[in-house]
């Protein structure tokens, strides 16, 4: 049986999403999360919209290590993409079809920016810690080799 619009209540949502209050809060107040409707009490209510879209946040960070800005952005794109499909009908003048498809690339351009820029610091990094390990690997074998040399020889 699905949710109804704006049933669950602010602990349910962070036991869900595995978020605390504090942070559903902040990422009200930073616009990743739309102000959820109020019950009579002002208590919160969300929506599986809104579970939905905090795990997305939190994969984002997770997967991407990338600020809140960017994951708004992230998110929004979708949002945008989710609205393009909706509104999108066969029937439509090809200028209309057109447009929305525009839009659409744009946003996934943006999209596509954020990541191919975190990929490339991930690269970066990466080199860095390969040429480490390759440093660290050259003087365990010349810190091998002196002990090889050091070792009393038997005969």
């Amino acid at each position: 049986m699905a949710e109804k619009q704006g049933s669950l209540q602010i602990g349910e949502v962070a036991q869900r999403t595995g978020v605390t209050q504090r942070t559903l809060r902040f990422y009200e107040e930073k616009g990743l999360l739309r102000p959820p409707s109020r019950m009579g009490g002002g208590f919160r209510l969300y929506t599986e919209e809104d579970v939905k879209r905090v795990n997305h946040i939190r994969r984002l960070q997770d997967l991407l290590g990338i600020s809140l800005a960017d994951i708004k952005e992230m998110v929004d794109a979708d949002e945008v993409l989710r609205e393009l499909r909706s509104q999108y009908r066969p029937e439509s003048a090809i200028a209309e079809k057109r447009n929305q498809l525009q839009k659409a690339t744009a946003v996934t351009e943006a999209q596509f920016a954020i990541v191919k820029q975190k990929t490339e610091q991930m690269r970066e990094m990466e080199t860095q810690l390969t040429e480490r390990l390759r440093l660290f690997t050259r003087w365990k074998q010349e810190l091998d080799e002196l002990e090889t040399k050091a070792a009393p020889t038997r005969g």
